[in-house]
């Protein structure tokens, strides 16, 4: 054989076997399809009038599915009945199933809830409108929700409004008219007809279109009247990437208001109800509440003896768990005890109503093993124990706190000697002892320290006695204060000055690490660690040091907040000054990007 036809045949096998070995992934379909569903035609027309069914058909172009019903799709007017909305290929359905009222235009908000079937691209903003009458309404209503306390932008919330101007309709009757924020906490509520309205938003949990106790709302401080006005737009038509064409100019109709600002607060109102009560040692039992009591409950016992020298109360700041400490060792070694609590709980209307229940509450129990043959021995007693915070490295501002296990009813603080270390002697210092609260379980000890020193802690034993008669050993404790090198300082200084106004740093996930009341001058937070800080500032109305929410019976507004606009970043052994303008920016721009969020994905 012709030794080049050979060559030739040996290449032709070699890429054959080549190919072979060498299956790429095949045809890959070409690009992703990112293109919506398109409207083809409706049944109405979209913007039809005189409609007179109950049923709206809209084609499209490609088969559709629908996502999140009854978050997304807002119709307008509220429904009683959710209409029936469905897919069916490349159709959309909505049945309705509340009678159509006459003469009015209705809305169809389909938010994001129309997809493709395959890739789940949403038509957003797809909105369908009729009327039942000659005419359609076409005015809007537009602006942006945002959290009263933190400024963020609160999504999934009805705002509408009322032809009606006296306040109580909002609780009485479902919105005329609606629409729903989005991500952005920004609204609009379509095809408003001329007149004068009342504006209001609803964190509507129970679906009925108006307000309800306990419900997050927003309401408007004066009545709004919408406007339309042919506004001039320019369109620029380019010949090349260089070039101008032309540039059109045309009118089109632009809806007022379209920036009404709304601060959604919840009412200071929670429902109270108790939640359990247990038993965890022979001597105390804890009853628990949801929520701060506006005054103790009242405690009859049914079978051990009760009276205000035989317990220790212990509560809480917030009064909603009460440990009841038993002084009487006969009634501590009962397993069950039997009392009537009486108490005000919240109704339906959250109004308080006085409450009996009967508990019965039992000991726990420990498992105790006993080998065969043995004897249980009797339970050793158990020094009285405490926890305290003088350890390791420790903050020049704070105090040493000791908190007991049990109630004291004597300690001897000729026997807690404080002393700095000054090489390897001890000199002792005179310091403040504070009780810190009414049941001698917490109790601090203040010194002016200095930075970089050590200290030492010593108690002795049988210093502090429980009302149980323990008492504690012998204790030893080091630490040492951080260095002021290591500590940042930071001033505000205020160019509109308000006497009502707090001040707080916030850290990077919008939590206050410090609050102080604003001074004329500058107000310094000393002792700060080096980290990424935001500056929060609330008018205190009311003087109570705290940010209060507002109130729906009083038409009250939440107290006002503002954000310095940008971060700080504190090194160490540095001391920043920021002079803040809290007015020269408007009160949507000032929140930093970094800690804004969707505040009601926040809360859940």
């Amino acid at each position: 054989m012709n030794p080049l036809r050979q060559l030739l045949r040996l290449l032709l096998i070699v890429c054959f076997v080549y190919a072979c070995a060498n299956k790429g992934p095949g045809p890959t379909g070409g690009p992703k399809d990112e293109t919506p569903p398109r409207v083809m035609k409706s049944v109405p027309e979209n913007g039809a009038m005189n409609f007179a069914k109950q049923e709206i058909q809209v084609d499209f172009d490609e088969n559709i599915s629908l996502e999140k019903v009854t978050e997304e799709v807002v119709v307008s007017p509220p429904q009683q009945k959710a209409p029936d909305i469905r897919a069916q290929g490349k159709r959309l359905v909505v049945a309705f199933e509340d009678t159509l009222e006459s003469g009015t235009t209705y809305t169809i908000d389909f938010g994001n809830a129309i997809v493709d079937l395959n890739e789940k691209n949403p038509l957003s903003g797809y909105t369908f409108s009729f009327s039942t009458g000659g005419d359609i309404d076409t005015l809007a209503i537009a602006g942006i929700l945002i959290n009263a306390e933190d400024l963020n932008p609160v999504s999934g919330i009805i705002v509408g409004i009322y032809a009606e101007h006296d306040d109580s309709v909002f609780t009485q009757k479902p919105f005329l008219r609606i629409g729903k924020t989005d991500a952005n906490g920004y609204f609009t509520i379509n095809n408003v007809k001329e007149g004068t309205y009342q504006l209001f938003a609803l964190g509507d949990n129970t679906r009925d279109y108006f307000f309800q106790a306990g419900e997050g709302l927003a309401m408007h401080d004066t009545l709004i009247t919408p406007t339309v006005a042919m506004v001039e737009h320019r369109d620029t038509l380019w010949a090349d990437s260089v070039t101008i064409d032309t540039i059109e100019v045309y009118e089109r109709p632009h809806y007022y208001p379209d920036n009404v600002l709304l601060r959604y607060f919840k009412e200071n109102k929670i429902r109270q109800y108790f939640t359990k009560a247990e038993r965890l040692r022979p001597e105390m039992f804890t009853l628990y509440f949801n929520t701060t009591l506006a005054e103790l409950p009242r405690i009859e016992p049914l079978n051990f003896p009760w009276d205000s020298t035989r317990y220790i109360l212990q509560a809480n700041a917030s009064l909603d768990t009460l440990h009841y400490w038993i002084t009487d060792t006969l009634v501590s070694r009962m397993d069950s005890l039997q009392l009537a609590m009486t108490y005000f709980r919240t109704d339906s209307i959250f109004q308080l109503e006085e409450t009996t229940d009967t508990l019965t509450i039992a000991m726990r129990k420990r498992n105790v093993r006993v080998k065969p043959g043995k004897e249980p021995q009797t339970p050793k007693v158990e020094p009285l124990a405490f926890k305290t915070n003088c350890t390791g490295t420790f903050e020049i501002y704070n105090p040493v706190t000791l908190l007991m296990d049990e109630p004291l009813t004597a300690w001897d603080t000729a026997h807690i000697v404080l002393s700095e270390k000054v090489d390897t002697l001890l000199k002792p210092l005179p310091y403040t002892w504070h009780v810190a609260d009414s049941t001698g379980m917490r109790f601090a000890i203040r010194y002016p320290w200095e930075a970089e020193k050590s200290y030492v802690l010593d108690i002795d034993s049988a210093t502090f006695r429980s009302i149980y008669g323990k008492v504690n050993d012998q204790y030893s404790g080091n630490f040492k204060i951080r260095s002021l090198d290591e500590y940042s300082e930071l001033k505000v200084e205020l160019v509109h000055y308000d006497s009502t106004a707090v001040i707080q740093v916030l850290d990077s996930k919008d939590v206050p690490v410090r609050t102080l009341p604003a001074d004329p001058q500058a107000t310094a937070f000393r002792y700060l660690k080096p980290a990424d800080y935001y500056i929060r500032m609330f008018l205190d109305a009311n003087g109570n040091g705290k940010w209060d929410t507002g109130d729906f019976a009083t038409r009250r507004q939440p107290e006002e907040v503002f954000y310095y606009p940008h971060k700080l970043t504190l090194k160490a052994n540095f001391e920043f000054t920021e002079t803040w303008d809290h007015l020269a920016i408007p009160l949507l721009e000032q929140k930093p990007l970094e800690i804004l969020k969707d505040a009601n994905k926040k809360q859940q």
